[in-house]
C-alpha cells in the first residue's frame, strides 16, 4: 500500500498514545512517528491551535507526509493517530478530506469516561496551553472541553461518511483493565495476527502530573515577555533570584489532587448522561464503566 489506510481518531486524553504504542508493535502495522501529524486538518487551523506539529511542515507536501511511516515489509495498514481528527467543530472537514485520500480508510476510536475525560483536558490546556482559568469557569466558557467529549457528535461524520463497519471503538477502562484483550480486539478487527502479544502492554503515556504550574490570571503580559526575542537577548544578564520571582509572579504550583472537583462533575453530569444516551444509542453498546459519568466516585 502506498497510503495510509488507518486512522486512530481520539479521544484526546483517552490513552490513545498507549494504544498507537501498542499497535505500532505489530508486525503488521506501520504506526507513523510522530503519532499525530494532523495532515488533514486544515493548516492554518493547525497554525492555530497547534504551531508546534505546524511547525514540523508535514502539511506542505504528501512526500512530508508519507515519509513518517516505518517500512515494514509485512505491513497491512498504514496507520497514524491525530486526536486532532476529532475536535469538531473547531476542526472541521477532517471527514471529508479523509474519505477523497483514502475512501476505503478505517477508524479506530477510543473514548474515555467523558466527565474524566473533560476534566484532564482541562489540566492538560492548564499545563501546556496556559489555561488560568479555575476549572469551572473554565469549562462553562470554553466549549471546547465538552465538545471533544462529546463522543456521539464527533462519531457522527465518520459513521455517515463511512459507516459502521469502518469503525471499531473501545474504552479507556477497557484498555487500562485489560490491555491484551483490549489490543487483541483492534487485531482482531483489523484481521492481523491476534497471537502477537506486543510487549510493555502495561505502560501509560502523557499522563498530567499531580503538581502543575498554572498561570496566574492578569500576568499575560508579563507571561509574553518571559518568551519574547528581548527576554531571550537580556535574560541571561537577570540575575537568577530575580528570575525566579518573575517566573513565581506568572505562575503557581497547583496539586490536582487538592482541588475541589465537586461543582465540576456536579455541572458535567447532566450534560454529558444526555450525550453518553445518544451515544449508547448510536453504537449498540452501553458504559456501565464509566463510574464518575454515573455517579460514582470520582
Amino acid at each position: 500500500m502506498s497510503r495510509p489506510n488507518l486512522f486512530l481518531i481520539g479521544a484526546m486524553k483517552s490513552g490513545t498514545t498507549t494504544l498507537h504504542e501498542l499497535m505500532a508493535r505489530h508486525p503488521q502495522l506501520a504506526m507513523s512517528e510522530p503519532k499525530e501529524p494532523c495532515w488533514f486538518v486544515d493548516p492554518a487551523d493547525l497554525q492555530t491551535w497547534w504551531p508546534e506539529m505546524w511547525k514540523k511542515g508535514f502539511w506542505k507536501s504528501e512526500a512530508a507526509y508519507l515519509a513518517i511511516f516505518p517500512s515494514k515489509p509485512g505491513a497491512r495498514y498504514l496507520g497514524e493517530s491525530s486526536t486532532d481528527y476529532s475536535k469538531r467543530p473547531r476542526l472541521d472537514g477532517v471527514v471529508e478530506r479523509i474519505a477523497a485520500y483514502a475512501p476505503d480508510a478505517r477508524f479506530v476510536y477510543i473514548m474515555r469516561d467523558p466527565v474524566e475525560r473533560t476534566i484532564s483536558h482541562y489540566w492538560h490546556m492548564v499545563e501546556l496551553r496556559g489555561e488560568a482559568r479555575p476549572p469551572l469557569q473554565a469549562i462553562v466558557e470554553e466549549p471546547h472541553y465538552t465538545e471533544v467529549s462529546h463522543y456521539a457528535d464527533q462519531l457522527a461524520p465518520y459513521l455517515q461518511q463511512f459507516g459502521r463497519k469502518s469503525l471499531h471503538v473501545l474504552t479507556f477502562e477497557e484498555l487500562k483493565r485489560d490491555p491484551v484483550a483490549a489490543v487483541r480486539g483492534v487485531f482482531e478487527w483489523l484481521g492481523v495476527d491476534t497471537d502477537f502479544v506486543p510487549d510493555a502492554v502495561g505502560s501509560a503515556h502523557n499522563v498530567t502530573p499531580d503538581e502543575v504550574k498554572q498561570k496566574r490570571a492578569g500576568m499575560g503580559l508579563l507571561d509574553r515577555l518571559r518568551y519574547s526575542g528581548a527576554w531571550s537577548a537580556v535574560g541571561p544578564l537577570v540575575p537568577p533570584a530575580v528570575r525566579k520571582l518573575g517566573v513565581a509572579l506568572v505562575e503557581k504550583p497547583v496539586l490536582r489532587r487538592e482541588v475541589d472537583l465537586a461543582p465540576v462533575i456536579a455541572h458535567l453530569r447532566p450534560l454529558q448522561q444526555a450525550q453518553t444516551r445518544t451515544l449508547e444509542a448510536q453504537l449498540g453498546r452501553s458504559f456501565p464503566e464509566w463510574k464518575t459519568l454515573w455517579g460514582g466516585a470520582a
